[in-house]
Order: C-alpha cells, then structure tokens, then sequence
C-alpha cells in the first residue's frame, strides 16, 4: 500500500486501541512524517542560553531539515535554513560557534547577514541586476518564519501555516514554567554538555516510553534493582549515595505508578507523576529552598518544589524532567534509527550541589555508558526486529481504554493508563494528515 497523498489510509493505521506496526516500521511513512508532521507541528529547536552573544549559532535539525539557531544583531533569536542559497552547501558544519558579524559561505564566500539576508557575493559586476533579483538567490538564506521563544525555550513550526504556539502547547506549558520557576531567579542555562546516543528503533518507540509506567520495575530490574540490592548489603549507618537515590525509584512497585498519576493534554502533550514520582524523594540542598523563599516567598516556594512531575511528554519529539533539569531529544534519522540528546540545565542562583545531582542523573539513567538506558534500547531493538515479522500487524495500547476518551481534554487518571500513548497516535495521525491533498 503506498500512504503519499492517502490521508484516509494513514488515519486508519490508529485504532482506539491499537496502531499498526508500520507506524514504526515503513520508510515511505517515515518520509511523509518529516514531509507533514514535522512540518505541522511546533519542534523544539535549542535553549536561548545555547547562543548568548550575536553571532553565536546552534546547528541542529527538525526533522530531517537542518537548521541554525543564532543571535542576531538585534539580539533576538533567529532560526534559518542551513543551506547557501547559491549552490545549497550547508553554511555551517560546526554544531555551534560564532560566525561574527555574517554568515560567509565556504564555496564561493558568499556572505549573509544574521538574519540570513544576502550580504555580499564576489564578482557581483556578472550578474545582471534586473535578472538576479527575480531569482530566490537573492532573498538570501531560507528564514523559519514561525519561531517563539518562550521563557529562552526556542520553537519553530516549518509550515507557513497552521496552529498557533498557544493553541498547540495549550496548559502542558506549565511543565516549563515550573523547571524554569526552581531557579530562585527564573532562568535556567544548559551546562553539562549533552549526551547523543544512537538507537536502532524507531523515534516513537522512545515518545511511546516516556509514559510507560508498567516497565521499570520489569525492565530495570538487571540495572537499578542490581544497584538496591548492593546497597542494602552497605553497613549500617552509610550515607546513601546520590546515584542509589536516583536508581532506587525505578524498583518501585505497580502501586507506586499507579497512585502517581498520569496527566492528559491536548495535541499530544501529557505528563506522568501527578501526585507522586520518582523525583520527589531525593535529599534536600542546603540553602536551596532558603533562596527560594527569599525569591517567591515560603508558599509559592513550596508549590513549586512540590511539584515533582515524572516525565513530561511534549509532542512530537522532546521529553522534560522538571525536577531534575534535563531535556531528551529523540531525533529521527530513518524509520529504524533515532538519535537521542539528552541535555542538562543549570538552576541559575541556585547551590552547584543540583547541578551536580542532574548531571549525576544524565549520566547514569541516559548515557550511551548507562546500564538503565541499555534495558530500555534493547527492548526497542528486539521491538524494532520483532515487528518486521509476519505474525502480527498491530501494536495493542489497550490498558484502560474507556470509550469515548478521544473527546475528554487535559484531564488525569491511573498512573498505568495508557491514554497517554494513545493521545500520542491520535496526535500522530491529525498532523500528519492536516496538510495531505488527498489523489485524484
């Protein structure tokens, strides 16, 4: 069956309770996915703090189109295509750096401003000037028109057209606010460099994850329970390390996932740990939620910290910690590879001690060294293999299906549930369909 122009045929591959397996699997659907979804919806692109100073620049990719965030001289942020409009070389291979005060292609040293408008260009004396202002050359480099910076959290969506930031991020927003509002002065900057790790499985099988509460204390059981069982050999009295607290949580029983809860947004978006979650027991900071108060006040200080979200689902391809600081990446390379960032931030005015605990946490849970993230890839891996095969054709995402949830907004339920992933499907199907003209 082929999908392109079949909008009706991609829609149906999403049941109320199950997907079909070339979701994770087809490369023309795969392809179509970089063509509508990742052009539909609004992808996150890099943090303001990436690029300080005008000039600095961030490459990156939405999907598979390779970008460039920078600071323009104006000090706004900017996101343009990194591509030379002349012959089409990538201006920059770096993945970040200061280009000064313009952008100078490599080939044949034509140059741009910041803002990716045409600059210069050699031997200008051999192009006709009536005839070169009606070629796309001379609009200079491709600009994403649609870019937002939230709170220094930088999104664009590839499509002129489409739903606004506001409508699509809706109330799931509040996940960002609470990670940026644990600094006691509301910023936040990336430190600790960034983990890429390389997976053999599709992107989805990682978004799909994020929300899978009925894994850890199966999965894990090789990594974290090895990890509770030496401690509890420790003598009595030993002060249990930071890397237990971090991997002691993820033993917990059914129950513990369950009570926490699941929270369900519009578009895609949703969070686990509503009540409770593996964050909220770690050791207090001296001096932290002194700041705090000082800054916010004791109540507002304490809504804030009490606030310990497990993993926040942004849709398509981004997962947030607020309570730990990190940020994941899931980058679609092809229908059977993702590359996975995983990105650290630093509590500005906040003590060192919880940047040291988050880039602690990245290290041990999200490393390509990670002996917890080496459960959950080979589970992709024997999923991603699994799949191929003919003796099933759906992927069952039944766990407390009630009928009629598809019409219920941004509401919570059973930490197990796996609403959230069928969210994520519908989602999936919508945008990738919003712009499909349709064969005649």
């Amino acid at each position: 069956m082929t999908y392109k122009n079949n909008p009706e045929a991609i829609k149906a591959l999403v049941r109320p309770t199950e997907v079909h397996k070339d979701l994770f699997i087809d490369e023309e659907l795969f392809e179509l996915e970089m063509e509508h979804l990742f052009a539909n919806t609004w992808v996150y692109v890099g943090h303001a703090s990436q690029v300080p100073n005008p000039g600095d620049y961030f490459t990156t990719t939405v999907g598979t189109d390779d970008v460039l965030m920078v600071r323009d001289a104006d000090n706004s942020v900017k996101v343009l295509y990194n591509r030379c409009p002349h012959k089409g070389v990538m201006l920059v291979n770096d993945t970040c750096g200061n280009a000064g005060r313009f952008f100078r292609c490599p080939y044949h040293a034509w140059s741009f401003k910041l803002n990716g408008d045409l600059l210069a260009l050699p031997l200008k004396r051999g192009y006709d000037p009536d005839t070169f202002k009606e070629c796309e050359a001379a609009q200079g480099m491709a600009k994403v028109e649609n870019v937002k910076n939230y709170r220094d959290f930088i999104f664009c969506r590839l499509n002129p057209e489409g739903q606004s930031f506001e409508d699509f991020f809706g109330q799931s927003l509040s996940t960002l606010d609470n990670m940026i509002d644990r600094s006691p002065e509301g910023k936040l900057e990336v430190a600790g460099g960034v983990l890429r790790y390389m997976h053999n499985c599709n992107w989805k099988m990682l978004v799909d994850n994020q929300s899978d509460t009925c894994h850890p204390m199966v999965a894990h059981e090789s990594s974290a329970g090895t990890a509770v069982k030496v401690w509890e050999q420790a003598p009595e009295g030993t002060p249990k390390p930071m890397a237990v607290e971090q991997f002691a949580p993820f033993m917990s029983p059914y129950e513990f996932f369950e009570g926490m809860g699941i929270r369900v947004w519009e578009n895609g978006h949703g969070h686990t740990g509503v009540s409770n979650s593996i964050h909220a027991a770690y050791s207090a900071v001296p001096g932290y939620f002194e700041a705090m108060t000082a800054a916010y006040g004791e109540e507002r200080a304490k809504a804030i910290l009490d606030d310990v979200r497990h993993n926040t689902t942004f849709f398509p391809n981004i997962m947030v910690k607020g309570p730990i600081q990190t940020l994941r990446i899931f980058k679609p390379i092809a229908a059977n590879k993702t590359l996975v960032e995983s990105w650290t931030f630093r509590l500005v005015g906040a003590p060192d001690k919880l940047l040291e605990r988050t880039v602690m946490y990245n290290r041990l849970i999200n490393a390509p060294t990670s002996v917890v993230g080496h459960d959950d890839l080979e589970m992709y891996e024997r999923a991603q293999r699994g799949l191929v095969s003919r003796g099933r054709d759906w992927v069952n995402v039944a766990r407390l299906y009630e009928p009629g949830e598809e019409d219920r907004k941004n509401e919570v339920t059973n930490g197990t549930n796996e609403w959230q992933m069928r969210n994520q499907y519908r989602a999936w199907a919508r945008y990738m369909t919003a712009t499909m003209k349709e064969s005649t």
